[in-house]
């Protein structure tokens, strides 16, 4: 990755936090700290790696993506709107009623949308079944999941892992957003998954541990998983919660709540200080 890529990369992960700030002070609901610490990821996916065109969303031959962390939406939906499924103002009217842009994607509803999802757990499980379609056709689309590290404590989660590696999908790669907090608080606290990559290993995965905030570590883990032939492969991404809004950072209590008027204005002043930088 040329260092000009890796600034225009940062520039559109920034716009990204901007679009899930303005799309959660206007709902005045959502779950902003799983968005802004999937920012990265979510971006290098759809502007670097996944084969999609906004013109057609539909094509039978492109990539698929499934938001298994159903309730960040707020991010996919950002992402979705800088690449061109939709238009950017949109972002405004999420959760709104009648909008396209609901709490949780919804595939009959929001264009680039491949699967609807918001029970956790299903989304890999949905994933998963993807791959084998796609590798019983034999017509070289890969899928792509992002689970949460709350998310995987979930049994369904196991039971996907393993079936993907008993029928060796290596077209399936599942990105874990390990951002070591959840609704209730560390996962610690609640119901540690650790040790995650070992756990993935043992069902038969490609394991790699990468900085979710660093475009470089992603680009050379998804360089990777084309070549672990006969494996899906796992992703752990270790990453920081509420990632770009200083008093969202690491704080369990920005899980699920929208800022207020002060709150958004501080954040979106530190964002655009934040884009401001990048683009000097």
């Amino acid at each position: 990755m040329t260092p000009e890529r890796e600034k225009e990369l940062e520039v559109l992960a920034c716009k990204a936090r901007l679009g899930i700030l303005e799309g959660v002070f206007n709902a005045k609901c959502g779950h902003p700290g799983g968005s802004l610490s999937a920012a990265e990821i979510l971006t290098y996916l759809y502007f670097e790696q996944m084969n999609v065109d906004p013109s057609n969303p539909k094509a039978e031959n492109r990539d698929r993506f499934v938001l298994s962390k159903g309730h960040v939406a707020p991010g996919l939906y950002a992402v979705l709107a800088l690449r061109g499924f939709f238009p950017v103002e949109d972002l405004k009217s999420l959760r709104k009623n009648g909008s396209y842009l609901q709490g949780h994607p919804s595939m009959k509803l929001c264009p680039g949308v491949d699967m609807s999802t918001g029970s956790l757990g299903q989304g890999i499980s949905a994933a998963v079944g993807m791959a084998l379609g796609a590798k019983v056709a034999g017509n070289g689309v890969r899928v792509y999941t992002l689970c949460g590290d709350g998310e995987i404590e979930e049994g369904q989660v196991w039971e996907a892992a393993m079936f993907a590696g008993n029928k060796k999908l290596d077209n399936l790669v599942a990105v874990i957003d390990y951002n070591g907090l959840q609704i209730d608080g560390s996962l610690e606290e609640v119901n540690s998954p650790a040790p995650i990559p070992e756990k993935f290993a043992a069902f038969g995965w490609n394991v790699l541990e990468i900085d979710a905030h660093s475009f470089p570590a992603i680009e050379a883990a998804f360089a990777l998983t084309p070549s672990a032939d006969g494996k899906p492969t796992c992703i752990v991404a270790k990453s920081v919660k509420g990632k770009g809004v200083s008093y969202m950072e690491n704080q369990a209590s920005w899980h699920g709540a929208a800022p207020n008027a002060e709150q958004y204005a501080q954040g979106k002043e530190e964002l655009e200080a934040a884009l401001a930088a990048l683009t000097a």
